[in-house]
């Protein structure tokens, strides 16, 4: 795999290491939405048939990307915290029942278990980050398995840690909640297209991903699958195309009390996306050819070289094999002048997120070597 930056739009000066905030398009998905949005301009253009059609094609390419053959438990969703009230509006839970989280996990994948929780007298378990910084990926999963229990109802948590890129073991922490019958949902908005993640491997309940991150596509449009377990669960709305023989426009108000079967109940409305939907596909048709592994393996080759001198610097980096190689945290030396760090970033065109004591390093193809060169010297700078 070689750098692929040709096919984005990311001029020579700038080093964008922030991926795992917004990914650039390519130029490819950016014309695709271009032409898309030409179409809108003309309706008349638009048949029947282009509500369903390009949608099924997507899920059939996402189903390949996710590793499962059943397209139709993928659904259309605006939003992680769309899929993941839609999961919540299908849980009953009883008094004491936990709820498993990560310790500072990404508000999405909280707030809605939090009026969960309160609204069944349950218990919001935080696993904590362990504070030693030696091999603490693998502390934190002996962590995670040891507190899944007979009490845990509910596992919610990404594939790896969206702020510092720490992988989480999940087909160990699925087999634990196999075990105990408890619910395993997942975020996958920071790791879905750039690392492997197979649906028959894993067997979440439930997988809900953002569209605008590491599958490169648009704002406001994600996708979701969800197990046998909510196969006759409620949507959170009720549109009309949700539902069967929707394709026979003439026949619209002869209502129809059945849905479509899996989960196109849990499509969002206005689900025939006429922009996003041709630009997400173009997008996920790439990293198909791409492949993940590809991806990941590109991303170690570039990043590599920098990680001891980083910690001979003082800074801390977790162990290669319990992070992410696309996406990692760098924890800086606590007597690191954060300004006038923030502010050589500047001056360099260094795009990268600030979490408190560590900076978010998240990479893709359109990255190379340099920009690692980069980086490292700007550090450099600050802590002469």
């Amino acid at each position: 795999m070689t750098s692929k930056k040709h096919l984005f739009d990311i001029p020579d000066d700038v080093t964008y290491l922030n991926a795992a905030n917004m990914s650039p398009l390519l130029q490819s998905t950016n014309a695709v939405g271009k032409t898309a949005i030409d179409q809108k301009s003309q309706p008349y253009k638009i048949q029947g048939t282009d509500f369903f059609n390009p949608l099924q094609e997507l899920k059939k390419l996402y189903a390949e990307l996710i590793d499962t053959h059943e397209a139709q438990r993928i659904a259309a969703i605006p939003s992680v915290s769309y899929g993941i009230a839609t999961v919540v509006n299908n849980i009953t839970l009883k008094s004491g029942d936990e709820i498993l989280v990560i310790e500072d996990q990404f508000p999405s994948n909280i707030y809605a278990w939090q009026q969960l929780a309160a609204q069944y007298d349950a218990v919001i378990k935080v696993v904590e980050k362990p504070t030693d910084p030696i091999a603490c990926g693998k502390v934190w999963n002996a962590q995670i398995l040891n507190l899944i229990t007979e009490k845990t109802a509910v596992v919610t948590m990404g594939n790896i840690h969206w702020a510092d890129g720490t992988i989480f073991n999940l087909k160990a922490i699925s087999q634990k909640t196999k075990l105990v019958e408890s619910l395993l949902i997942i975020d996958g908005s920071q790791s879905i297209g750039a690392i492997p993640f197979s649906v028959n491997e894993i067997k979440p309940d439930a997988l809900i991903c953002a569209g605008y991150k590491w599958l490169l596509g648009p704002y406001s449009f994600g996708l979701a699958y969800y197990g046998p377990y909510f196969d006759n669960g409620v949507p959170i709305e009720e549109n009309w195309s949700n539902r069967l023989n929707s394709e026979n426009f003439a026949g619209l108000t002869q209502y129809e009390p059945q849905y479509k079967p899996l989960a196109n109940r849990y499509n969002v409305g206005e689900n025939g996306n006429f922009i996003a939907i041709p630009m997400l596909t173009d997008s996920i048709r790439q990293i198909l050819q791409w492949n993940p592994k590809n991806i990941q393996e590109y991303c170690h080759s570039i990043s590599k070289h920098v990680i001891q001198p980083l910690r001979a610097l003082g800074c801390l980096i977790e162990a290669d094999d319990y992070r992410a190689k696309h996406l990692f945290g760098i924890k800086l030396p606590n007597h690191i002048d954060l300004d006038k760090l923030k502010q050589e970033f500047k001056q360099k065109n260094i795009f990268v997120s600030f979490r408190g004591q560590y900076i978010r390093i998240s990479c893709h193809l359109f990255n190379a070597q340099k920009d690692f060169d980069i980086l490292l010297s700007a550090i450099q700078n600050v802590l002469r």
